[in-house]
């Protein structure tokens, strides 16, 4: 089994790489295989809706985003971490999530997301946090995705890594996040070999409210 926790802050090694780096530690520790995926820091455009990933599987601009997707297929849980800035996401991780997951719908039906766990990972000098960890999950919930808890919002506050670690509510809560995830994983992997398989669904029905 493997997590594969993306870092969409534009600093590698910054706070929300620590963040992630306590989470994957603790799956580490659980049995879980991890890998902490960087969207790195040149500008992501975002969506144009051109549709090329119904035909092609994957994102007209070939960048990050189709290597994380290739990733993912592989993959049987995710975390998401992202810095905040001004009350959200950052620009790059929104235009980076957008594009990951619609041409991952669009193309494979969503496959490579459908009922694999995800959690939110959010870092932050103060506030804005709260904001910024309902924006990420709602990406989940729209896929398909069991949503994975942690005993408190999964945040952490400081202004660089020393100061990241000091939180040490916010670093305990990244460790019961990941048991949480390998709990979870581990039940997955009981109920396939007990022969419980995911639902079956009827074709999706689309409507804009006007017919």
């Amino acid at each position: 089994m493997k997590v594969l926790l993306v870092n969409g802050s534009p600093h590698k090694n910054g706070c929300t790489y620590t963040a992630l780096c306590e989470v994957a530690k603790a799956l580490n520790d659980e049995g879980i295989e991890t890998e902490i995926f960087w969207i790195q820091n040149k500008p992501i455009g975002g969506c144009i809706a051109c549709k090329s990933c119904v035909k092609t599987g994957k994102c007209v601009f070939d960048d990050v985003v189709n290597e994380c997707r290739a990733k993912a297929i592989e993959s049987d849980g995710f975390v998401f971490g992202t810095p905040v800035h001004y009350a959200a996401a950052t620009g790059n991780m929104t235009a980076f999530m957008d594009r990951l997951f619609y041409s991952e719908f669009c193309g494979n039906g969503g496959k490579a997301f459908m009922f694999k766990p995800a959690a939110t990972v959010v870092s932050a000098r103060r506030a804005g946090t709260t904001a910024t960890f309902d924006q990420i999950n709602k990406y989940y919930s729209i896929s398909q995705m069991p949503v994975m808890p942690s005993r408190y919002w999964n945040m952490v506050h400081g202004t660089n890594a020393d100061e990241v670690k000091q939180d040490l509510e916010g670093m305990q809560s990244m460790r019961f996040l990941a048991r949480n995830m390998a709990y979870y994983l581990k039940c997955i992997d009981a109920g396939k070999k007990a022969g419980i398989n995911p639902p079956e669904h009827e074709a999706v029905t689309f409507t804009n409210f006007i017919r």
